[in-house]
């Protein structure tokens, strides 16, 4: 099967007479301008180049987007591997109220006041600062400080500390008359 790929198209039966004519004429005229054009001194236009570098830049783009997409699934995952780790943590690490508690404890979450009971040596803990209130999925739990600091480290949402008390004006006449924090209306 020796010939051009337009010659053993037709004796195959693929294409018929005007089919080749029209393509071959098509190609010449695609020659002529070319030629014209670079007699002229324009740039040739070639279709395919156009074609082949419009492709290009595509699959540049979808790359890219490719790329994007990958690194915000990875920080998506990265952010529920987070939240798990504290969430485990706090669970692990709670400590369990008695049933006992009897004194309320006051705090502020969403710029609300919610309550607590807890027991006195709970309390004193929670205004010395040994122990903090975390906060998961709308429930308040007491976890010591230190794992405190490890979840707000990571999530600072889910860890609610007590405020150190301000210190009092030096012009401030009641400066001397601190109110406890156990006092009960």
């Amino acid at each position: 099967m020796a010939g051009s790929l337009k010659d053993q198209l037709l004796n195959i039966g693929l294409v018929d007479q005007k089919k080749a004519k029209k393509a071959d004429s098509e190609k010449k005229k695609q020659k002529k301008q070319a030629n014209k054009a670079r007699k002229s001194g324009q740039t040739v236009v070639d279709e395919k180049a156009a074609k082949q570098q419009a492709l290009e830049q595509q699959r540049k783009e979808k790359q890219e987007r490719d790329r994007l997409l990958n690194l915000q699934r990875d920080e998506e995952r990265q952010n529920r591997e987070i939240e798990a780790q504290c969430r485990q943590m706090i669970m692990q690490q709670q400590i369990n109220l008695p049933d006992n508690a009897e004194l309320t404890y006051n705090f502020v979450y969403d710029k609300k006041v919610k309550t607590m009971y807890v027991t006195s040596d709970l309390q004193a803990q929670l205004i010395r600062g040994q122990v903090a209130i975390a906060t998961l999925d709308e429930k308040f739990y007491l976890i010591p400080d230190k794992f405190a600091e490890k979840i707000e480290q990571r999530i600072p949402d889910y860890v609610i500390r007590v405020q150190p008390e301000e210190e009092p004006d030096e012009d401030d006449p009641y400066a001397d008359y601190k109110i406890p924090d156990d006092l009960m209306w």
